[in-house]
C-alpha cells in the first residue's frame, strides 16, 4: 500500500561518519599523542645538556679585568711567555711572578660589581662540566635559572635519567633596600606548589628575615644598589 510518501535518495543510509573516518581519525589522534610524548620528554625529562659559553678574546681579557679587581687571579689568562699576566701588586724578578707588599688603603678602590650574561655563564665552564647543567639568563629585575639534574640509577622510574628544572628571582632595589623575590621553581615545566616551596614564592627575603641578625640582615646591610637589565647584573656595595 503506498502512503502517496515518496523516500528521498539515500534515506536508507545511517548518517554519522564512515568507518574509514573514524580510523584516519584514531590514527591522528596516536600520531599526535606521540609526537606531543615524545617532545614534552626530549624537553623536560630526558633533557641534553647545555653548550657552554665560550668567550671571545676581547671578552676573555674584559673578564679576567674584573676578577683581578675583586682579588681574584684567574687561570689560563697568560701573558708573553705562558705566564699568567701579573697584576698591580706583582713584579717580575728573574722570570718570575713575584706578590710585592703594599700597605692597605681602599682609596680608589671599586664598589661596584657588574658582570654580562655570558660572562656570568662562562665563568660556570670554568675548570668544571656544570655549564652544561646550569645556564643563567638575566632580564629586567629578573634572575633566571635552569638546571639539569641527573637522577640517582636507583631512582624509581627516572633512575638515570635527567631532570630540567627552571627557577626565577626577582632582584631590585626599592626604597633604599634590596628586594629578593623567589618568583617559583618548575620541575618539567610544571610550577610547584608555594607549600611545597616554604610558603617562600612571592615573598621578599630580605624584608621576610632581613629584620633579624642573619644573612638576609647582612646581605642588605652592604649593599647599597642593584640592578638587573637585560643581559647584565650590577651590584654596588657599601663602605
Amino acid at each position: 500500500m503506498n502512503d502517496g510518501a515518496e523516500k528521498e535518495p539515500g534515506a536508507g543510509r545511517r548518517d554519522g561518519v564512515g568507518p574509514a573516518a573514524v580510523a584516519l581519525i584514531v590514527m591522528v589522534t596516536i600520531l599526535l599523542t606521540l609526537g606531543g610524548s615524545y617532545w614534552f620528554l626530549t624537553t623536560y625529562v630526558f633533557a641534553r645538556e647545555f653548550q657552554p659559553v665560550h668567550l671571545d678574546a676581547g671578552e676573555e681579557r674584559k673578564l679576567d679585568h674584573k676578577l683581578r679587581l675583586l682579588g681574584y687571579q684567574p687561570d689560563g689568562s697568560p701573558a708573553a711567555g705562558g705566564r699568567p699576566a701579573p697584576t698591580d701588586a706583582m713584579e717580575n724578578e728573574g722570570g718570575r711572578d713575584v706578590l710585592e707588599p703594599q700597605p692597605y688603603t681602599e682609596k680608589g678602590a671599586r664598589r661596584e660589581i657588574s658582570f654580562n650574561e655570558r660572562e656570568l655563564n662562562a665563568l660556570l665552564a670554568h675548570k668544571t662540566d656544570l655549564a652544561r647543567r646550569l645556564a643563567i639568563d638575566l632580564s629586567r629585575d629578573l634572575i633566571s635559572a635552569k638546571l639539569l639534574l641527573p637522577m640517582d640509577p636507583d631512582f624509581p622510574l627516572l633512575g638515570g635519567k635527567t631532570l630540567r628544572l627552571n627557577a626565577g628571582v626577582e632582584m631590585a632595589y626599592v626604597h633604599g633596600r634590596p628586594v629578593v623575590v623567589l618568583k617559583g621553581i618548575s620541575i618539567m615545566g610544571v610550577p610547584m606548589p608555594n607549600a611545597w616551596l616554604g610558603g617562600l614564592k612571592n615573598v621578599d627575603l630580605v624584608s621576610e628575615f632581613g629584620a633579624a641578625p642573619g644573612f638576609w640582615k647582612s646581605f642588605a646591610d652592604g649593599v647599597e644598589d642593584i640592578r638587573v637589565e637585560d643581559g647584565r647584573v650590577k651590584v654596588k656595595l657599601k663602605e
